[in-house]
């Protein structure tokens, strides 16, 4: 599974196709979808393009949204940092009037079991974000580990080496625990394709998007999500060996 990260906490200066409003992230989910992408993971805006978790905002962004790819799981994110923040963030998910398919969790943050707690109550999938072996190890610890819709290995790290150690050292919990859960897999910025290409080699889930960066696998400024996307397909295609210059066409048989 291939999920669209449509525009996270970027802005418009990191590039001008982030979509804020909901109008325009409707137009660019329907183009992720029709560029393969399977799911959607997006943050809502208010007027000034801030992150919210304000009912009303968040039930326009996703009535817009599923107007133009209806059927299409949609989740949004949680994070400490979206307003209002912190432990007021418990408080606008439960006054939602319009619900995503599921949510992003992070382990990280103190008030994590009772946003996952109100999140599965309200009949809400729930990924569990993971950033290092701590995350992993308190979440295995949880009562609700096994019902989580899946994991979220998310790194952060900006080096090679150190961001794939670092996804090892957390699959290394997960597997000790067998949880039987679905993994997600991937990095950010400098990490994105590296950690995209591990989880295709290892068989998991993974997303792409302009959340975690805007650059294509060459190095080049991606023009907007879809083709971010469809790089990610490509590079699905072609077997590590294989140079640039011979790949397929992404027409081809």
């Amino acid at each position: 599974m291939l999920q669209a990260c449509l525009n996270g906490s970027r802005t418009k200066d990191f590039h001008p196709y982030t979509p804020v409003s909901a109008a325009e992230l409707a137009s660019d989910a329907a183009a992720a979808i029709a560029a393969g992408a399977s799911e959607l993971h997006f943050h809502p805006r208010d007027a000034e393009g801030r992150e919210t978790l304000d009912a009303a905002i968040v039930a326009q962004a996703l009535q817009a949204v599923r107007a133009r790819v209806p059927g299409v799981p949609v989740g949004l994110s949680t994070h400490a940092g979206i307003a209002p923040g912190g432990a007021g963030r418990l408080a606008a998910v439960r006054a939602w009037t319009d619900v995503p398919d599921y949510v992003s969790i992070n382990l990280i943050e103190d008030d994590a079991p009772e946003m996952i707690a109100l999140a599965m109550k309200r009949g809400i999938g729930v990924e569990a974000g993971l950033w290092s072996v701590a995350d992993a190890e308190r979440l295995v610890a949880l009562p609700q580990a096994r019902k989580m819709l899946r994991i979220l290995i998310e790194i952060n790290e900006q080096d090679e080496t150190e961001g794939l150690a670092a996804a090892a050292g957390i699959r290394t919990i997960l597997a000790g625990a067998s949880l039987d859960v679905p993994v997600l897999q991937h990095g950010l910025d400098a990490t994105k394709w590296p950690l995209y290409r591990d989880a295709l080699l290892r068989g998991l889930d993974s997303r792409i998007g302009l959340e975690d960066g805007k650059y294509l696998p060459d190095g080049e400024e991606a023009a907007d999500n879809a083709a971010l996307i469809k790089a990610a397909f490509l590079m699905a295609r072609v077997p590590p060996n294989l140079a640039p210059e011979a790949a397929p066409p992404l027409g081809s048989a």
